[in-house]
């Protein structure tokens, strides 16, 4: 199984429980509708990595940036920068037909993360920024959020349950959009305006 490093220790997440437009901006720049539900999808234990890789045979990768939090006994015990890694064409095709987004979303390698941190501070105070080759290209914090996570846990709750070692993905903020190899991601979640978690990718 595919592993997440929560200080020194390896953990072996189930699976990624993703929500999906839960940021007004983000859900305007691809011309989607503000949903009246939740939108949940799952992503599989294989989709996990700490590397960023273009998926092979596609011509086409978009980036979507995440505060992204471990789950413990049923509650958020760390927080790290994730990557949602999207095939946009794919997903575009398949919400047309209304099929399940899968081919788009989970396929191996697609959740890309940084080191968790052990987190027990005020949520409502964490952000998320992304830069690529040296540009801020997404900036989001819980303020923006559609539904809040303690309320997408809840909500997740009435249909699944949380394994120790899932990870929740709480939803992008504006500003995605495709990337090539070669380029150079920084990551960061900050509390407080203070960085507490900074990683950098490569894209191969």
């Amino acid at each position: 199984m595919n592993s997440i490093r929560l200080d020194d220790n390896s953990i072996f997440p189930s699976k990624v429980v993703c929500i999906g437009r839960n940021y007004t901006e983000h859900i305007a720049e691809l011309n989607n509708e503000t949903p009246d539900d939740m939108v949940f999808f799952i992503k599989p234990n294989s989709s996990i990595t700490d590397k960023l890789i273009f998926p092979q045979g596609h011509n086409s990768c978009h980036y979507e940036a995440e505060i992204s939090f471990l789950m413990e006994e049923g509650k958020i015990s760390a927080v790290a920068f994730g990557l949602d890694l999207t095939l946009r064409e794919v997903q575009s095709k398949l919400k047309a037909k209304g099929l399940p987004w899968e081919r788009a979303k989970a396929f191996d390698n697609s959740s890309v993360f940084s080191k968790f941190v052990s987190f027990n501070g005020d949520i409502s105070k964490l952000e998320v920024e992304l830069y690529i080759n040296g540009e801020l290209k997404q900036k989001g914090d819980v303020s923006l959020m559609i539904n809040k996570p303690q309320a997408i846990i809840d909500e997740a709750k009435t249909f699944l349950s949380f394994d120790d070692g899932d990870i929740l993905m709480t939803g992008t903020p504006k500003g995605v959009g495709e990337f090539v190899s070669g380029d150079e991601f920084v990551g960061k979640i900050l509390y407080n305006d203070e960085v507490l978690v900074e990683q950098r990718f490569k894209a191969i």
